[in-house]
Formats: structure tokens, C-alpha cells, sequence
């Protein structure tokens, strides 16, 4: 057969198998566009020479808590986070307006584990019997937790139950964040600015349970409890709820322990902490070096580097068989000492939710499992751009979903395959216009210029 003869079925081979190698394909491209706006300086840990415990050392270390300036991640970041990516409190440079707003964040999630679990089952409960009243529906986990956790944070801020159009302003406002930063769709200024109007509104009304951080205007007060609590808080959240729900629902045998004994607290702790290790929330978190970091007698990290701390990788090492899910492994395991960050270090910016979220995740487990079983066939990967398709059954209702589990799993690669294409093509212009606006880069040289010189007696 001639070679010109041969080309069509090649084609059609290539198409049919492409579910298969096409989105791996497009996953390294895509990991090459963003290698290119680390820049030269970007130093990725852990790697062949600097292992775990040199991870946390230099993660932890008083040097390392740069966040914003001097890095080209970080025009995309708030390319991707705004409005208000200056005053949102991971992106805060060190200083008194961070202190400010770190301050204020702890006040609103401070209360009683009793009182923060009663709260997001009461969400949970809401919107789970609002949103599936049948016996068996197909959500996509991600989609159905995010009602859940709009409601939950608007109870934090506002200290009332959230009216339905404050949660679909919310919801909007997250999803549009969360789907940019996982380039599966461009981001809508339009759509966050709804809810900023709404926001400045209820501060203007003095809504707000707690006082807002004193060293922030009224713009940037509306703007932190957009970026804190209604765009990463109630993404996480959600984030995270698909994670635990998709494992469950790919875990039987884990699944029936969580329903049977909803008690025990030790035994969800340990699925907790290995879904959080083999899907951490976070793929790399970057800092930015504020002075010179001496590694050991032959290295030393220079001021001004990059340094892109790859969770996935720590999370893998000293473990056998990493990439299997074995909520056993914590039984002989103390999250402290093992390589597991899932809200980060103590000493650099940890999440401020550290203590609330398994809490919170815990109620809204019960909820879920009290009403549903829970099944999939789709592929979990740490991305999760899927969404999470989930197949809910009502406890008590007797339901075949092979067929449906078949129909789910065939749907989720081929959807792969449309994703993967479209997550290059819209990664790679939401990257070339964010080195084009250059937000932050442009915010830094404004604060340098409005720096009195040295000697004036602004400095004494």
C-alpha cells in the first residue's frame, strides 16, 4: 500500500485513540507555556539535588516570604484573581496592611467547632434538598458544592442566612475564577465586577459582623472580602469537596465505613489527609526570596529568586506506592512528620482556614453521605477540570447505573480530549495578556515611585 494510501487511516487512528495520549500531550505543552513565564530565576523544589527536608527547610525559612513583587507568575495570578488581586491576603506583600488583614480574616473563622460544623451542615442540608430532590441524579461535584460554601461564607461575613441572589452572585464569581485558573474558560471582569457592586453595598450598609481592616480603603475592603472569602475560600472548599466526594465515590469499600460510622472522627481524619496528599489543592506555590537563603556550603538561593514548591511531588516522596489511595497509611503515619503541607507551612503564610476546613468538609461529608451513595467512572486527576461528574443514588432507592457508569466514563474522555485543546489555546492568551497588562509588575513600579527619597523626612 502506497504511503499516500496509508495517511486517512493513520488519521482516523490517531482520532480514535486519542482520549489516550492526546490530553498528556497537551498537559506538558501547556506545563512549557507557563516554564516560560517562571522565568530564568524560578527554582522548582523538591528536585534531584535538594530532597524533602531541604523542601520544608527552605519553604519555612524567614527569607522566603516574598509574594508578589519581582515575580512573573505573579501578573498572572492577578491577571487571574482580580479585582483587587493587591489586597487579596496570599498575594500581600509582608508588612502591617498583611498583619491587618490576616487579623481580621482569623476573627471572622474564629467560633466554636460546634457552632462552624452546625453552620455547614445547615448549608449543606439547604442546598443538597434543593438542588437534588430525586432519587438519582448526575451532578458535577465541583457545580453542587459551590452553593454549599456560598452559603457558608456569606454566614461568616454577614452573620444571616444568604438570600438566593447573593449566592448566585457568589457562585458566578467563584466559578468564573476557578475556570480561568484552570484556563477551561477566559475570565469575566463583568461578571465579579456584579458582585463587587453588591459587596460595596453591604459594607456602605455596615453588614460586615466584624470591622474591616482599618489600613484598607472602602474599595479595597470590599475588594479583600471578595478575594478572601467569596473567590478562594468558597473555590477551595469546593475544590476540595470534589476531591473527598470523587475518592468516595471511587472507594467503596471507604464510602460505606464514612456512612456506616459517622462518628468517628479519626478514621476521617486519615481519608482527609490522603486525599489532601494525593490531590493537593495546590499544584505549585511560588515565593518570591527577600534576601540572600544559604541552602548549604555550596548553594545559596540569591535574593530575588523564584521559588516554585511543588506540592504533588513533596506529597509523593517517603511514601510507598504514592499514587495509590490508602487512607491505611495514617494509621502508622503522623501528618506532621510526614511530607504532607496541605495547608501549607506554619512559619510562611499558612491557610488560614487550617482549622476550620476539616471541620466544615466533615459536616458537609455527613450530609452527603446521610442522603446519597455515591458513584463514578470518570478520571481523577489533581486539576480536576472535569468538575467532578458524580452519579448520586438516594440512600434506600435500588438503582442499576452500570449502564450510566459506562455512558460516564466514555463521555469523560472524550470530553478530555475537547478540554486539554482548549484549556493550550485559552492558557496561552490568558497568559500573553497578562504579561500584556502586567498588574502587577505595573503596581510595584507605582509604589516605587510614590516612595520618598532617602533623607526626606518622610524615611526619619
Amino acid at each position: 500500500m502506497k504511503p499516500v494510501r496509508l495517511l486517512p487511516w493513520v488519521a482516523v487512528a490517531a482520532a480514535l485513540t486519542a482520549p489516550r495520549w492526546l490530553p498528556q500531550r497537551v498537559v506538558a505543552l501547556r506545563g512549557k507555556v507557563f516554564e516560560l513565564v517562571n522565568g530564568d530565576d524560578a527554582i522548582t523544589l523538591p528536585n534531584e539535588r535538594f530532597g524533602p527536608d531541604r523542601f520544608r527547610e527552605v519553604y519555612s525559612h524567614p527569607a522566603a516570604g516574598g509574594r508578589s513583587e519581582g515575580a512573573g507568575l505573579s501578573d498572572l495570578f492577578w491577571y487571574w484573581l482580580s479585582p483587587g488581586p493587591e489586597v487579596h491576603q496570599e498575594h500581600l506583600e509582608a508588612g502591617p496592611r498583611y498583619d491587618d488583614v490576616a487579623r481580621t480574616t482569623q476573627r471572622f473563622l474564629a467560633g466554636s467547632s460546634d457552632a462552624l460544623s452546625a453552620t455547614a451542615a445547615r448549608c449543606a442540608a439547604k442546598v443538597l434538598d434543593e438542588l437534588v430532590p430525586g432519587e438519582l441524579s448526575v451532578p458535577r461535584l465541583r457545580d453542587l458544592m459551590m452553593p454549599i460554601w456560598a452559603e457558608f461564607n456569606y454566614e461568616l461575613v454577614f452573620g444571616e442566612p444568604c438570600p438566593r441572589r447573593a449566592r448566585e452572585l457568589i457562585v458566578g464569581n467563584a466559578a468564573d475564577v476557578v475556570n480561568a485558573l484552570k484556563c477551561t474558560d477566559l475570565r469575566h471582569p463583568r461578571r465579579r465586577a456584579r458582585l463587587t457592586r453588591y459587596l460595596r453595598s453591604r459594607v456602605d450598609a455596615g453588614d460586615v459582623v466584624h470591622e474591616l481592616p482599618g489600613a484598607l480603603s472602602t474599595s479595597e475592603q470590599v475588594h479583600y472580602l471578595q478575594g478572601t472569602f467569596f473567590n478562594t475560600s468558597v473555590v477551595q472548599l469546593s475544590e476540595g469537596m470534589a476531591h473527598l466526594l470523587l475518592v468516595l465515590a471511587q472507594h467503596p469499600h471507604v464510602q460505606r465505613r464514612l456512612a456506616d460510622e459517622p462518628g468517628d472522627e479519626r478514621y476521617f481524619a486519615h481519608v482527609l489527609d490522603e486525599t489532601m496528599r494525593v490531590f493537593p489543592l495546590f499544584g505549585i506555590a511560588h515565593r518570591i526570596t527577600t534576601d540572600d537563603i544559604r541552602v548549604d556550603e555550596r548553594t545559596t538561593l540569591p535574593r530575588g529568586s523564584v521559588l516554585c514548591f511543588s506540592y504533588p511531588d513533596y506529597h509523593a516522596t517517603g511514601h510507598q506506592d504514592p499514587e495509590s489511595f490508602d487512607p491505611s497509611r495514617w494509621e502508622r503515619l503522623s501528618a506532621k512528620d510526614a511530607a504532607h503541607i496541605p495547608f501549607g507551612v506554619a512559619s510562611n503564610r499558612p491557610c488560614p482556614a487550617w482549622r476550620l476546613s476539616p471541620l466544615a468538609m466533615r459536616a458537609v461529608t455527613r450530609e452527603v453521605l446521610a442522603r446519597f451513595r455515591l458513584e463514578s467512572s470518570v478520571r481523577h486527576t489533581r486539576s480536576l477540570p472535569s468538575r467532578g461528574p458524580c452519579v448520586l443514588v438516594r440512600r434506600g432507592t435500588a438503582r442499576d447505573t452500570r449502564a450510566l457508569l459506562r455512558f460516564l466514563r466514555v463521555r469523560d474522555r472524550w470530553e478530555d480530549v475537547e478540554r486539554s485543546v482548549r484549556q493550550l489555546v485559552l492558557g496561552t492568551w490568558m497568559v500573553l495578556d497578562a504579561r500584556r497588562q502586567r498588574l502587577a509588575g505595573r503596581h510595584f513600579e507605582r509604589l516605587r515611585q510614590q516612595e520618598p527619597p532617602p533623607g526626606c523626612p518622610a524615611h526619619r
